[in-house]
């Protein structure tokens, strides 16, 4: 491995991450939730306004009808969500947060807000767009190999 390995950098800077997530999330006393129980969390405080039922999660997530009931009879029996009939169609249940759920995805955006601040503290302005510019460069690279290796296969 090299010195400057982009990958390797980039892997351990996931890790770290993660690993504040994971303890800002048990320190707000949620650190059962998994990370997908989150990103549904996300998902549903996003789109309060609407009726969200499981198969718009199964569809937004790319997930099985199975591993989708599961994960939400989890959340619900831990308190995070409700499913309520709906009047128009007694076969169809919208989920939606309890009040425990939308205080913790609060809690969540606001951990994610100071984080953001503290990775970019000390960090000029015109330095985050260099940083920007050549991650998104990366990505795009990385992007192209994929599309390569897809028509080696073809």
């Amino acid at each position: 491995m090299e010195k400057d390995d982009i990958g390797f950098e980039v892997k351990r800077l996931d890790n770290e991450i993660h690993s504040y997530v994971a303890l800002t999330r048990a320190a707000m006393g949620a650190g059962e939730l998994t990370m997908m129980h989150s990103w549904i969390i996300g998902y549903l405080y996003a789109n309060r306004e609407r009726e969200i039922f499981q198969k718009d999660i199964e569809a937004n997530f790319s997930i099985a009808r199975s591993t989708a009931t599961g994960i939400l009879q989890l959340m619900e029996k831990k308190g995070y969500i409700r499913r309520e009939p709906v009047a128009y169609d007694a076969r169809l249940k919208r989920v939606m947060l309890t009040e425990k759920g939308e205080e913790l995805q609060q809690n969540t955006m606001k951990a994610i807000r100071n984080l953001e601040q503290k990775m970019r503290s000390g960090i000029s302005p015109d330095d985050m767009d260099t940083f920007f510019r050549v991650i998104r460069t990366i990505r795009s690279n990385v992007e192209n190999c994929h599309k390569e290796t897809d028509r080696r296969r073809d």
